[in-house]
């Protein structure tokens, strides 16, 4: 094929992602011999880099048993494999690179079979943006392992607005509901719609599609609040529908900082657990940045280690015992806050590290920060979920922490694209910040 095309990959991009090398279509992919000696330095660890190294390790055998690696190995999709044992010696291209370097042999290697193999195009890629860069500056092309087919503009947000006569809006509110075929809108499973009047942008509605009964239904809006937290704008209102549906087990909540997207997921949490005892326990946990790195470098026991991440979540925790009204005479736990709900078992606050392997039923988990968790991480997390489990997952995909994920390879982003068309899940964009004045400004002039 004239157009096939020759990929060299970089460490980081197996310790991200252990298929990749079947991602590239009818591409060749090339593994300089320094990826494979580097992969071997993190198998014996005990973090997601070290569990990517061995199932790497274990798809590069088993192609191995196919043929020669060194001179390629078919893939499926039609291109080949092939392991470069590649050279220290000089080339006439990069007098200078320190060929000691693993970096610079793959950018050599790269310089090599571009000068070699002219009738394809050779590509490197790397999650690492400085190696990047410099691969351009040795007249390289670079590129990022990006295996999402998703622009960041293009990331589902869970609402959508229509117009329509205003007769439907004074009918939704009625019979408090609105058949689908009244709409010329295809609406994903549990999307919210802004519904407008088209003759009067006064007169408005917000409901959410119901898949199961074909309807647009109202939102649903505790009276008496949520543990005291009230909405504040549309968006809360549709995050808290969301958390308090039952039927609805898995919760996207992005926003930017103060939009309330933790508060309230903890307050649902609380309500479910706490005063209906839906759920046998409330189950908090953060990436311990990013999830797969020991916390042992801390002092102290894990509930001290663990202190300073999760002091958010015991901030969030207190402020809502502080400002509920609901009597403390039917809240269990009501006014001792967070270490009484973990004396009794109701909460429990841990580090996503030792989740693997786990079965987690009947609880409300909540999953917060997530944008620093890859796919896998949340793949991990959410195929943890037993019977009668409802997971929540918060998070910002605009301000990530993990090296090697952006607003578009997160592992939230991801969760919010694949199951945007599931009926048991729902996910809220939340745009308005309502933490203070000053948060918001900060968020909008201090770029």
């Amino acid at each position: 094929m004239e157009n096939k095309k020759i990929f060299i990959i970089d460490t980081n991009v197996v310790l991200f992602d252990p298929h990749a090398v079947f991602k590239f279509a009818e591409h060749d992919v090339v593994i300089p011999i320094v990826v494979v000696e580097e992969v071997d330095r993190f198998k014996r660890d005990m973090s997601e880099n070290g569990r990517n190294a061995r199932t790497f390790s274990r798809v590069i055998d088993e192609l191995r048993a196919q043929g020669a690696l060194s001179k390629g190995i078919p893939l499926k999709s039609g291109g080949k494999l092939i392991i470069d044992i590649g050279n220290t010696e000089k080339i006439p291209e990069l007098p200078d690179l320190d060929l000691t370097k693993a970096d610079n042999q793959m950018l050599a290697l790269a310089k090599k079979l571009s000068r070699d193999r002219k009738e394809k195009e050779v590509i490197f890629v790397s999650k690492d943006i400085n190696l990047r860069i410099k691969a351009d500056a040795c007249g390289v092309r670079a590129e990022d392992y990006e295996p999402s087919k998703f622009e960041v503009e293009d990331i589902y947000t869970g609402t959508s607005s229509i117009n329509v006569k205003g007769e439907l809006i004074d009918e939704f509110y009625a019979k408090r509901k609105l058949n689908i075929s009244l709409v010329d809108r295809k609406l994903n499973p549990n999307q919210f719609v802004f519904i407008k009047d088209d003759s009067n942008s006064n007169h408005t509605a917000i409901g959410r599609f119901d898949l199961a009964q074909n309807e647009i239904v109202p939102v649903f809006k505790p009276s008496e609040g949520l543990w005291g937290v009230y909405p504040r704008n549309a968006e809360q209102a549709f995050a808290i529908d969301l958390l308090l549906n039952d039927e609805i087990k898995l919760v996207s909540l992005v926003g930017k900082a103060g939009t309330g997207k933790t508060l309230l997921a903890i307050a649902a949490g609380l309500s479910k657990t706490v005063d209906e005892g839906l759920y046998s326990r409330l189950l908090v946990s953060r990436p311990v940045m990013p999830m797969g790195h020991d916390i042992g470098y801390l002092p102290g026991t894990i509930e001290e280690k663990l202190n300073p991440y999760m002091q958010p979540i015991f901030d969030n925790i207190d402020f809502l015992f502080g400002v509920s009204t609901v009597s403390k005479s039917t809240r269990r736990g009501a006014g001792k806050g967070t270490q009484e709900l973990m004396n009794q078992g109701l909460l429990n606050i841990e580090p996503l590290t030792y989740i693997r392997g786990r079965t987690i039923p009947n609880q409300f988990m909540i999953v917060d920060e997530a944008q620093n968790l890859t796919p896998h991480e949340l793949k991990t997390i959410i195929t943890r979920a037993g019977d009668g489990t409802k997971i929540v997952l918060t998070g910002d995909t605009m301000q990530i922490d993990h090296p090697y994920l952006d607003s578009m390879n997160n592992g939230l982003a991801n969760v919010v694209e694949c199951f945007k068309n599931e009926a048991i899940a729902g996910h809220v964009t939340m745009v308005k910040g309502e933490r203070s004045k000053l948060s918001e400004l900060a968020t909008q002039l201090m770029q």
